[in-house]
């Protein structure tokens, strides 16, 4: 036992060190105390006995992000006067040992290929600060199982993250945290292992600074401010086309689409990661039935009218189907519309050969064509910057030709409005976030115009 230097504040502080359940994320507002709580989750297993099998390690996506805890860390373990542990800073040892044995590392986790570098260890306590700065679940689901002891007996296993809403991985936390079940309700996965999420408010930290409360307040960007200031996951976060986005504005009711509209669909190719196909209807200018009322879409308004996005139900996992099965169940798909699908856009890279025939003639064999998409030098960025030109044009509700999506197209909802820019290139998304449905909605907004045929029978 040490002295008592620290003790967890009554509320998200205490529950999250007093849980019992395997994996644990400390989410809310910025503030209450969540690198110190994650410390401290280790620490108080140190000195019960375990030893040698103790031994835990908090994980940053870079070196530099590591200072803070580090900072922290030397903070409160220097303060102990009993069982007071050393830090080692040596080739890159970064670690805390106690007289006892207990160790707790601090390293970096970068990509998923980072984890072969600790298959195979132990380490009983695994922790994740600022979770959202990681793009996929992959990291963190390959570390679980690093996630055991061999003692006799056992000890605790725990895996605890901190994060905020906002960053290149909110998609995939909130699917795996937040979407589930409400803040302290465990959720279960299909072997009966439970999880959980733990809010936290900076009005619960009785040490903060007001001026940091300040700070929160005065934050311009409003889905920042709604993310930090009240732990908001219903916000568009990144900023691509956030700042253009409405839910209200560009997501429309299903209605049926007029036989003299242009279908067609667009695709983005995946295995291991998801595809992405998407069908648009893109308006003739004509007045329309639209949720009840009549409505005029600028001619050449694309409307997703319906989507197949090929995911697990994992963010970012693929289906790993072939194209032969893809394709079959694409043309099902649109043999269900009732409306004549043209060719759209597809990645130029399924025509790439190997094994002596490419992923889009094996699509073709199975009766499913596509034009080749737009992917000169500079067609990336100008599509991102044409699908912000149309999002502009449906919020403003000028003559410019929009671009709306139906409700029943969930995937895109949940994953395009939230692409974070890249921080090297703010003109580009980062390629490390879930883009398959954007990529493909790049492709029909790039495709060559096309004038929709105006029946005469509406005129």
């Amino acid at each position: 036992m040490y002295d008592k230097v620290w003790q967890a504040q009554p509320g998200s502080q205490d529950l999250f060190l007093q849980c019992p359940l395997r994996e644990v994320c400390y989410s809310g507002t910025r503030g209450p105390g969540k690198t110190d709580a994650m410390l401290m989750a280790f620490a108080q297993h140190c000195g019960k006995g375990y030893g040698i099998h103790w031994r835990g390690v908090i994980f940053r996506r870079e070196y530099k992000h590591l200072d803070d805890i580090i900072t922290k860390s030397k903070r409160w373990f220097n303060q102990f006067t009993a069982n007071r542990p050393k830090f080692l800073a040596g080739q890159g040892a970064l670690k805390w040992v106690w007289p006892d044995g207990e160790e707790l590392l601090f390293r970096v986790f970068a990509t998923p290929d980072d984890y072969w570098s600790y298959h195979g260890h132990e380490y009983p306590f695994i922790g994740w600060e600022e979770l959202t700065s990681w793009s996929s679940i992959d990291c963190y689901e390959s570390m679980m199982s690093c996630n055991r002891t061999s003692r006799p007996g056992g000890l605790p296993l725990q895996v605890r993250s901190t994060t905020n809403p906002y960053g290149v991985g909110h998609n995939w936390v909130k699917a795996y945290f937040i979407d589930p079940a409400p803040y302290g309700t465990p959720i279960y996965n299909d072997e009966g292992q439970a999880r959980v999420c733990i809010f936290g408010a900076v009005s619960e930290n009785k040490f903060i600074d007001p001026e940091y409360l300040k700070t929160l307040r005065a934050i311009t960007d409003p889905n920042k401010r709604k993310a930090w200031l009240h732990g908001s996951w219903d916000i568009t976060s990144g900023g691509m086309f956030d700042d253009l986005w409405q839910r209200d504005i560009h997501v429309l009711p299903r209605f049926e689409i007029p036989t003299d509209w242009r279908v067609d669909r667009a695709f983005d190719w995946g295995s291991s990661r998801p595809f992405s196909v998407g069908w648009w209807a893109e308006s003739n200018g004509l007045p329309v039935k639209a949720g009840g009322v009549e409505r005029v879409f600028p001619r050449g308004t694309l409307i997703r009218m319906d989507e197949w996005y090929g995911c697990t139900g994992k963010p970012n996992e693929g289906l790993r189907m072939t194209a032969t099965a893809v394709a079959q169940e694409i043309k099902r798909r649109d043999e269900s519309l009732r409306l004549k699908v043209h060719p759209g856009p597809a990645d130029s890279a399924i025509y790439a050969v190997t094994d002596d025939i490419s992923i889009g003639q094996n699509m073709e064999k199975a009766g499913v064509r596509w034009t080749v998409a737009d992917k000169k030098p500079g067609s990336r960025k100008n599509g991102w910057e044409l699908i912000r030109a149309r999002l502009e044009a449906a919020a403003q509700g000028n003559e410019q030709p929009g671009l709306y999506v139906m409700d029943n197209c969930r995937d895109f909802i949940r994953t395009v409005p939230s692409l974070p820019r890249d921080s090297r290139d703010p003109d580009d998304i980062d390629t490390e976030a879930e883009d398959h449905i954007a990529d493909e909605c790049r492709y029909r907004v790039l495709a060559a115009k096309r004038t929709a045929s105006v029946s005469p029978l509406r005129m």
